[in-house]
């Protein structure tokens, strides 16, 4: 069988994406806005997509379609139950970021920590400058070693942040919430771990479990001292409290790579945050140069098994 591949988002990828070692014809997109994904999938048997949304309404009229290839760890877009239903296998990337997502939560955490926002403000306003000592003592620094981190998803880069976290000589607590499956680390109940934590960094799915999982009320169990971090999906937080619990100092800072709407078109509470307690990147945690190379080359291995009937990484 000779398949007809379609990528419908090129440009998510800044890394070489070698082509499938079977006999296929190939189109690709730099992206596809919503009313183009049916015209472009028409005829295809392998649609290779990233943020492209895949509703049952959608993919009832992609007959030919046996496959989806994900470039990305998160499926939330795709109604799995209809591919299911419909015999389309869907493959996701597994464990490319174990490194790059949780450096960059301890460059976010480290920046925070030392708040090195507001330093470098005050250095902009001349502050170093005019001071009568050698240094300036006008914000905390708060040292990682011996304080507590909670970790909310136990995979492989919940393991990995750990793993740096333990490096620091913090203690590690992997809280146990609704959506928790794996067993193989011990989980603490996810109330002691909000109550317990000077740093916590979100590291699971999105789903109906975990949608706004933190809220106002979970924010005022935290310690005043605490940090929020954020590298996973956007919807995890409700932002509206998390602006809130800024303001009203319930905790003391956060640091975020993901927003519910992305790109944000729209407007987000959390764009308009001018406060040096509060970092905002742009869903970037897990694009380092090495990752997406290993996501790229991923992607293609997984549809190459499936065509060879040893399919890998479905969730399907």
């Amino acid at each position: 069988m000779s398949h007809h591949v379609v990528v419908l988002e090129r440009d998510s990828l800044k890394a070489r994406v070698r082509r499938p070692r079977f006999e296929h014809t190939y189109e690709e997109y730099a992206h596809t806005p919503p009313d183009q994904i049916v015209a472009r999938l028409r005829f295809a048997t392998v649609a290779i997509i990233n943020k492209v949304q895949l509703s049952n309404e959608i993919l009832a009229q992609l007959p030919k379609l046996k496959m989806v290839a994900i470039s990305a760890t998160g499926y939330n877009g795709i109604d799995i139950a209809a591919c299911r239903n419909r015999g389309i296998a869907v493959a996701n990337i597994r464990n490319y970021a174990i490194h790059t997502v949780p450096e960059h939560v301890f460059a976010l955490v480290l920046a925070l920590r030392r708040n090195l926002v507001a330093y470098r403000y005050e250095i902009e306003q001349g502050a170093w400058q005019k001071s009568e000592q050698f240094c300036l003592f006008t914000h905390h620094i708060s040292e990682l070693s011996g304080s507590t981190m909670g970790i909310i998803g136990e995979g492989a880069i919940g393991q990995g942040t750990a793993a740096i976290a333990r490096g620091f000589g913090m203690r590690v607590l992997f809280a146990y919430h609704d959506s928790s499956k794996k067993k193989e680390v011990r989980l603490t109940p996810l109330d002691q771990v909000m109550a317990e934590s000077d740093v916590l960094s979100l590291h699971c799915p999105l789903t109906p479990a975990t949608q706004n999982l933190i809220g106002i009320e979970e924010l005022r169990k935290m310690k005043r001292s605490a940090l929020l971090i954020n590298t996973a999906r956007g919807g995890l937080v409700n932002e509206a409290a998390l602006v809130q619990a800024l303001d009203e100092g319930l905790i003391a800072g956060a640091g975020f790579d993901v927003l519910t709407e992305e790109p944000p078109v729209n407007g987000n509470p959390l764009l308009d945050l001018r406060r040096p307690n509060f970092i905002l990147t742009p869903h970037v945690a897990w694009a380092s140069d090495q990752a997406m190379q290993v996501l790229a080359d991923q992607l293609i291995d997984n549809i190459e098994a499936w065509v060879a009937g040893k399919p890998q990484n479905l969730v399907t």
